[in-house]
């Protein structure tokens, strides 16, 4: 009963919040407003410590966004989460999640941005490691301890910026832009932004964190820790001069393309979700690198409603088959929990970009922008052939879930879960069918007409329909035949381990000095220095206070034995 209060009193509260931040950032949007609210905290003789709050379109419609889907995640983890006796911990855990996001996303100030990024980093540990157990804790150190690199480039830019005067780092960015010191804050803000979106070669905490509770992946995985270094770059990217934008370009678009590549040879479900996570932010880094910071702010938003349906679908799914996550375990659901496995689908339509739903006019509109752009090939290949890759996993999802044939899911008696659950999935439904349209309108208000040959128009439908069929194709291979493909090549398993990431991150890491520390005990401490050192000289000693004892306790005979050694040596010296 004390859950039911916590939790429906948070989900309403959140509710009304999001309702409230969305008008207002459609009134700031249509009247071009922007409000700096300064709050004076302490003033100390000449001195002030002043709390700066950025109200503008952006972080306002980001707050709206935040509010509602950790709203619904609430809701929906009244019945996912139902039996565990720490209930109301897992609800505060996820509003001091959101709390410290929404210092992130308002604060124009490096202070409190780290107080909000470090907020994120710290909570979702405490929520990776939720369910405790020895692989939920490697999870969780892999993903504190990669964010940590990100924290200390933010102490770095906190440091760098005693230069300017102020930490308020909007004020900077124009009058400083070609600076060096400019380009070594923007350098700083582009490795955390990298830790906390989980670029290369940051990669390996993103599938890993799956460890925490569906609801969390729901709410990490669409709008608060993995968006935070997409939302600060999208603040900082006026100051980025070519050679970051440059090298932010190539990392995201290698990270799009592995992260694709890697999602088509995954058997776990929320694996799969989470890697095609980490392939749209790099969608979202590459296309804000070229300049257009307001279309990647568009997709970040789109992208937040159906990845968070597309979660949400995931648990339902995992919860009805007693957990398993493998999805050659399932099959032909669609006939036996048909509400869900239609809000899947239209969440997987949406990430693969079909017309008129949320991704629809964010991805169609980016990939022609990248058409249209002065891009080099190898750009212009790793844009479409990701697209291709999503479509690839999403039809071959489809295939093992909806249509493959019935496996484990025959042992028990599925059907749809509580109405609390699909409640907040219809209503992110609705959400993912009509916003992407809406923010459309909102976001650019003039129509963009973009001018491209017939090929290069159809380049994008070409391109899905192959991933499409190719992905088909994928899940048509049975079992036993994937398993000995992949394990005979190790090109296979290069692709499929996100480039050995995962161990170059725990393994590469930690095996050299654990080698060297195993070398340094066997050499030092059991070889010759054992010999040679304390051991060696405690059995002199021993030795040393054996034979002193033995003088000690024969006196008789000793001073006998030097009565006699003289006598012998004054002879000796008599005779010569």
């Amino acid at each position: 009963m004390k859950f039911m209060t916590i939790g429906y009193i948070s989900f309403i509260f959140l509710f009304i919040c999001s309702t409230i931040f969305f008008m207002e950032g459609f009134y700031f949007i249509m009247n071009d407003l922007i409000y700096f609210v300064e709050w004076e905290i302490i003033i100390m003789n000449s001195g002030c410590v002043v709390m700066t709050l950025l109200f503008d379109w952006m972080s306002l419609l980001f707050m709206g966004l935040i509010f509602f889907i950790s709203s619904l995640v609430i809701l929906y983890s009244d019945y996912y989460m139902y039996g565990d006796y720490n209930m109301s911990r897992f609800i505060y855990l996820v509003l001091l999640f959101v709390l410290s996001m929404m210092f992130l996303v308002i604060s124009p100030n490096m202070i409190s941005i780290l107080l909000g990024w470090d907020g994120l980093g710290l909570v979702s540990y405490c929520l990776v490691i939720y369910y405790q157990n020895v692989k939920s804790y490697n999870a969780g150190m892999l993903t504190a301890l990669s964010n940590r690199v990100g924290d200390v480039a933010l102490l770095m830019v906190i440091a760098w910026m005693l230069n300017f005067g102020s930490w308020n780092y909007i004020y900077y960015l124009e009058c400083m832009k070609d600076s060096y010191e400019m380009f070594i804050i923007g350098l700083m803000v582009i490795l955390a932004g990298m830790t906390k979106s989980a670029q290369i070669p940051f990669s390996s905490w993103l599938p890993a964190a799956m460890a925490a509770p569906t609801p969390v992946s729901a709410l990490v995985h669409s709008s608060t820790l993995v968006t935070a270094g997409v939302y600060l770059l999208i603040r900082f990217s006026p100051s980025f001069d070519t050679f970051l934008n440059t090298f932010l370009l190539l990392i995201s678009g290698m990270t799009m393309f592995m992260a694709g590549i890697g999602a088509n040879f995954e058997f776990d479900l929320k694996k799969i979700i989470a890697l095609s996570t980490l392939s749209q932010l790099g969608l979202m880094m590459s296309i804000l690198s070229m300049g257009y910071m307001e279309l990647s702010f568009f997709h970040l938003l789109t992208h937040a409603l159906f990845k968070a349906l597309l979660f949400m679908c995931a648990g339902v799914i995992i919860h009805s088959m007693s957990n398993f996550q493998d999805i050659r375990f399932m099959g032909n659901l669609s006939f036996q929990m048909p509400l869900t496995s239609s809000c899947l689908m239209i969440s997987n339509f949406a990430l693969c970009g079909m017309p008129f739903l949320a991704g629809f006019y964010s991805k169609d509109l980016i990939l022609e922008i990248i058409s249209l752009s002065y891009l080099n090939i190898f750009g212009f290949f790793l844009f479409y052939f990701s697209t291709g890759l999503t479509v690839c996993y999403s039809f071959r999802l489809f295939y093992y879930i909806m249509c493959g044939d019935f496996n484990l899911s025959t042992f028990y008696f599925m059907n749809e879960e509580d109405k609390s659950m699909l409640i907040g999935m219809l209503i992110l439904l609705t959400m993912v069918i009509l916003v992407g349209s809406m923010l459309s309108w909102m976001i650019f208000p003039t129509p963009m007409h973009i001018f491209l040959p017939i090929y290069l128009k159809m380049l994008v439908m070409m391109v899905s329909i192959m991933g499409g069929w190719i992905g088909y194709e994928l899940s048509m291979i049975s079992i036993g035949n994937s398993s000995m493909f992949f394990k005979s090549n190790i090109f296979m398993e290069f692709l499929g381990s996100m480039w050995y990431m995962p161990f170059l991150s725990t393994y590469g890491v930690s095996s050299t000095p654990l080698i060297l520390g195993y070398f340094s005990m066997k050499s030092f401490d059991g070889g010759w220095n054992e010999y040679f050192g304390g051991q060696g000289i405690y059995q002199v000693y021993m030795n040393i206070g054996v034979i002193t004892q033995w003088w000690q306790f024969n006196n008789l005979s000793v001073f006998l034995m030097f009565f006699v050694m003289w006598v012998i040596v004054m002879m000796f010296m008599l005779f010569y």
